[in-house]
């Protein structure tokens, strides 16, 4: 394979900044890095990785250490100089239902074109949202879903945000295509998106709510609790029952009240549960996200829950069947106040963090990157948001070691779900996904599985 080599660049990524980096990639795959900046914490040796005597002078750094390399750059079939622009891990997105003008529930041109908008926007690996629709609807969709990730493996799988939500926290789905998450709508949903679904929201409070909960992790699938009318206590039941997620905090559920602390008082004291938030100044005040934030730190997952403005004119959509109107890149639903959906890209996202809610840049990044792959065990631990590891002594079976995303190659190497390279940092192992960033935290450059993608 071809090997390239990045230097000259700022790394930032949730294990932190580090001046002079460099990586060695080889094909999807980053192998080596380091740092030619003296005194930098990166200058300790050689990271690890197939290639990693490629790096000259250098001694051999911690095989776990993303920041130990050495003060040589390897040679390389090709060489990137970002001259002293920042880089970081490719941007993950949870939760996304179009872009570029194209819904994700329409045809594979639509899911292709509104990739492509937010892969210009520093996005490199996306679930697809699905919005509430007839089961044999959703059925076709995640059929689709599955043709794409086939031939596209930038894309992680399919979220049900719909149908198992509460009437009255429905938010931008038709009322009518609601369901009762019943064991056997459960089964007709899984067994249409077996290792498609990837993530589904719920209502724990729904009849058979908590039992569909037991069901979708049970299946290795992330449930999220959100478009609730919970309380605090049952969320805390949901989340004992395995939910480990919290779908786009403070809309469509109860909010905080001293005395009524609500769902997400309940997600910020759990370890376990990872919190979804849509930072674009509309869905939540940059003061309250940074609250959130600062409460429950690396466990926040910056979401845009774009629909298909993002990146494209004002103007009259459709969510569903739901006519949406958007004026100033905000989208209602037509004739009310609303929310449906954003117009957000997470480079704005991260702007936001930084400039507005006073998030540090490895902790944004970070909640764009890392704590997204840790949702889905996609990152060099394997283990979900919310599983716990096992005990000491005791050999996981292939059913807990399938449930946690987590196989070991015969050279011993961690790797995430179905054998891939993981994600989330700029560490020897993990896949070759990064942006380059100017001064502004604009986009400059885009690279996924190693691959250039179009920016312009």
């Amino acid at each position: 394979m071809t090997t390239t080599l990045f230097t000259d660049a700022r790394k930032v990524d949730a294990d932190g900044e580090v001046d002079g980096f460099w990586m060695l990639v080889d094909g999807d795959v980053i192998v080596a890095t380091g740092s030619t900046v003296p005194g930098s914490r990166a200058a300790a040796g050689v990271t690890g990785g197939v290639d990693a005597a490629r790096a000259s002078s250098a001694t051999s750094g911690a095989p776990d250490d993303p920041t130990a390399g050495g003060a040589v750059p390897p040679p390389a079939d090709v060489t990137v100089d970002l001259a002293g622009a920042t880089l970081t891990p490719g941007l993950i997105d949870l939760h996304t239902h179009g872009g570029g003008g194209h819904a994700f529930d329409g045809g594979p041109d639509d899911l292709d074109s509104g990739l492509a908008l937010h892969r210009r926007h520093g996005t490199t690996r996306s679930l697809i949202s699905l919005v509430a629709n007839p089961v044999p609807v959703l059925s076709r969709s995640l059929g689709l879903v599955g043709d794409l990730m086939r031939r596209d493996p930038l894309v992680l799988g399919a979220h049900l945000e719909g149908p198992f939500l509460a009437p009255d926290r429905r938010g931008a789905h038709a009322p009518h295509f609601l369901l009762e998450p019943d064991a056997a709508t459960v089964e007709s949903l899984l067994e249409a998106g077996d290792g498609i679904t990837r993530q589904v929201t719920i209502a724990p409070e729904l009849p058979g709510g908590l039992d569909a909960i037991d069901r979708l992790v049970s299946s290795g699938v992330v449930a999220a609790v959100g478009h609730t009318e919970a309380d605090f206590d049952l969320a805390r039941a949901a989340f004992d029952r395995g939910a480990s997620l919290v779908t786009h905090a403070f809309n469509a559920m109860n909010g905080i009240h001293h005395r009524d602390p609500g769902p997400l008082v309940a997600a910020v004291g759990d370890e376990r549960v990872t919190i979804e938030l849509i930072l674009d100044g509309v869905h939540v005040h940059p003061a309250v996200a940074g609250l959130v934030l600062r409460s429950a730190p690396r466990r926040v997952a910056l979401i845009t829950d774009a629909m298909a403005a993002a990146g494209a004119a004002d103007g009259d959509y459709r969510i569903g069947e739901l006519a949406v109107t958007v004026e100033r890149g905000v989208a209602t639903l037509t004739g009310t106040s609303t929310i449906a959906g954003s117009t957000l890209t997470q480079d704005a996202a991260l702007r936001i963090a930084v400039l507005q809610a006073g998030l540090s840049a490895v902790d944004a990044v970070a909640a764009l990157t890392l704590v997204p792959a840790r949702v889905l065990g996609l990152d060099a631990g394997g283990r979900r948001a919310g599983t716990r590891a096992p005990q000491a002594g005791v050999a996981r079976s292939a059913q807990d070691s399938a449930q946690a995303g987590v196989v070991r190659s015969a050279q011993g190497s961690v790797q995430a779900a179905g054998g891939r390279p993981p994600l989330g940092r700029l560490a020897p192992g993990h896949a070759a996904d990064a942006v380059a960033w100017r001064d502004d935290w604009t986009v400059a450059r885009v690279w996924a599985a190693g691959r250039e993608l179009p920016v312009g």
